[in-house]
């Protein structure tokens, strides 16, 4: 009868590690592999019955079915595809042309805004002494 035992315990523990070595990697949880390994061969009857009640993961429809493993524990990042950069025909001249326009255009718009400023200060005061 201890011999029996005995070649229960064995062809269990191989099995186990059959069926631990031809799992894929998200198959296996709780531990990584080799910890599982490990497991059952220093405690062959006690590892080999972990392995199968936690250790392993069974499909709900009997299926394969790969799953994607977890990458890591932050949010999710969505990557937009890149945008097509603008084409401009126009030449290098004709651009620094517009450059210089738009220069002239804010400094020109700088300098009304600082005459209204000065001009609206003295306008204020002798509106308000008409009145």
């Amino acid at each position: 009868m201890p011999f029996l035992f005995s070649l229960l315990v064995i062809a269990l523990m191989v099995g186990a590690l059959v069926d631990i070595i031809r799992r894929e990697d998200s198959q296996v949880r709780f531990l990584p592999k080799m910890a599982w390994i490990i497991i059952v061969i220093l405690l062959p009857l006690i590892g080999s019955l972990l392995w199968f009640a936690i250790g392993r993961e069974y499909s709900e429809a009997g299926l394969r079915i790969p799953r994607m493993r977890p990458a890591s524990r932050t949010a999710p990042t969505r990557v937009d595809p890149v945008p097509m950069r603008p084409v401009d025909n126009r030449s290098t001249e004709e651009q620094i042309a517009d450059l210089d326009r738009e220069i002239e255009e804010w400094r020109l718009r700088a300098e009304i805004e600082k005459r209204r400023r000065e001009g609206g200060d003295a306008t204020n005061g002798t509106e308000k002494s008409a009145s």
